[in-house]
């Protein structure tokens, strides 16, 4: 398990490890006294149950317990958590007599728990194992990774990685570098590209990875085609070695291939999940809030024009997936086919499109848009974590078509209900290249501390009237 997802799992599995402690030591302390009456010391058991956690937690973060999670077989998972539980055990018995505790502690309680909490452990984490290969399996949250070889390399690699690779990853294509077999599908993996378009090819297509396996093929010659998928924001793990350019690497392995990933983006992953609960939490306090207004928007909305309260448009998310945006309808229901007629008023220099006096918006839109009030109902993509409070702005699917490597780079983090090119007054910006530098330094600056500053920023805009136009 790698990145953000090796440390929220882990994270995960230490939190049910801590309720399961607490659940199977009272259930052994009942199992022993048949109430919690009778107990000698009430005080001593509760420091025994402290105790229990404290070593457990010394043990999971130090050996790092959750390491191979994913990979371990219900017989080797069952190992582990015996040596887990015996070692939590031990060390806690050690510890109790050192601090005088164990006389008034029942030996039959802790036989108890040992049995018990191992029992109920093994199940929670094999329970826990299925939802994630459910999860992983089903929706749209899969690594999505490209496997770029030469042709008499690309069948084994691509085999090797489709057993060896874990769960969370999910082949997308290939591209043979040394000869052009495009559209041959190859272990259920189609050919897509070749050494000569592979960047035109990746440039419109979901990606998050790409696994290189070139030993015939001089380093120098992958040099640009590394460069400008880092550009992008794509990771690139490239076996064996890396040509010497500019980013951050890391060694290590994929699947068992020893590989060097060449890394253009955060490596703070502890970050990203604290960002990913500041998301959450928002999203709910935000969706209450568009639960109250929705009655009187939706009653406005429908006495200004006909048509449905809410509007739906596809934007790009993360490396290229697709997904709904939601919002209320600020425009009339044919404002597509309008557009087109409109592109030669266009007032905004580049993919996207802007006029200060748009008719293609409603009086009861142009309030809600000047107010930002049309865009609450999108709390709800950020609950589904398709968007996050900040970061760039989403494309159209027609923006996306367009876009050089330079541009996709804006869709490496999540796009965001607020960013740089909000609060640094976007109705003001009229070239697009502008809001993908905003968009840039975002990504190339990120904190929590800066999501921070531009959500209170956003409020000031909102407030003050300097939102959308």
């Amino acid at each position: 398990m790698q990145g953000r997802n090796k440390y929220l799992i882990g994270y995960i599995i230490w939190g049910m490890d801590m309720a399961t402690i607490m659940l199977s030591f009272v259930f052994a302390t009942y199992i022993r006294y048949f109430n919690f009456r009778d107990m000698r010391d009430k005080t001593t058991h509760f420091y025994i149950c402290v105790l229990l956690m404290l070593v457990a937690t010394v043990y999971h973060y130090a050996l790092d317990y959750s390491r191979d999670f994913i990979k371990r077989s219900f017989w080797k998972e069952g190992t582990a958590i015996f040596k887990y539980v015996l070692t939590m055990v031990l060390g806690t018995i050690s510890v109790a007599y050192v601090l005088q505790l164990a006389e008034q502690f029942s030996r039959l309680v802790m036989f108890y728990f040992t049995v018990i909490d191992a029992l109920l452990m093994l199940i929670i984490h094999q329970v826990f194992k299925s939802i994630l290969k459910t999860y992983w399996k089903s929706g749209d949250t899969a690594v999505k990774l490209l496997v770029v070889a030469e042709k008499e390399n690309l069948m084994p690699t691509i085999r090797h990685l489709q057993h060896r690779i874990e769960i969370n990853y999910h082949i997308v294509g290939a591209v043979c570098i040394d000869e052009d077999l495009t559209g041959e599908v190859i272990r259920g993996v189609e050919v897509i590209a070749t050494r000569e378009n592979i960047i035109d090819k990746v440039t419109a297509l979901p990606l998050d990875e790409v696994f290189i396996h070139t030993p015939d093929i001089s380093q120098s010659d992958l040099n640009k085609t590394i460069e400008a998928l880092g550009d992008m924001g794509v990771t690139v793990h490239y076996c064996i070695e890396l040509p010497s350019i500019s980013g951050s690497t890391q060694v290590g392995t994929f699947g068992t291939y020893s590989v060097i990933s060449y890394i253009n983006g955060t490596g703070r992953y502890r970050a990203l999940i604290l960002k990913r609960l500041m998301d959450i939490i928002g999203a709910l306090v935000g969706l209450t809030l568009t639960g109250i207004v929705t009655p009187f928007v939706a009653l406005a909305i429908k006495l200004d024009s006909p048509g449905p309260v809410f509007f739906s448009q596809v934007r790009i998310g993360k490396n290229g997936r697709r997904f709904n945006i939601y919002k209320f309808r600020s425009m009339r229901t044919d404002a597509e086919e309008i557009k087109k007629k409109l592109e030669d008023q266009n007032e905004m220099n580049g993919l996207m499109f802007k006029m200060k006096k748009d008719p293609r918006i409603t009086k009861v839109g142009a309030f809600i848009r000047k107010t930002s009030i049309d865009e609450l109902p999108q709390f709800l993509n950020i609950l589904k974590g398709e968007m996050s409070l900040v970061g760039t702005r989403p494309p159209t699917e027609d923006e996306f078509e367009k876009y050089n490597h330079y541009y996709r780079r804006r869709i490496s983090m999540t796009p965001g209900l607020t960013g740089m090119w909000q609060v640094s007054g976007r109705s003001d910006i009229e070239d697009f290249d502008d809001v993908v530098k905003l968009d840039l330094q975002y990504i190339d600056n990120w904190s929590l501390g800066l999501d921070i500053r531009i959500l209170i920023k956003t409020v000031g805009v909102v407030i003050f009237g300097r939102g959308a136009s």
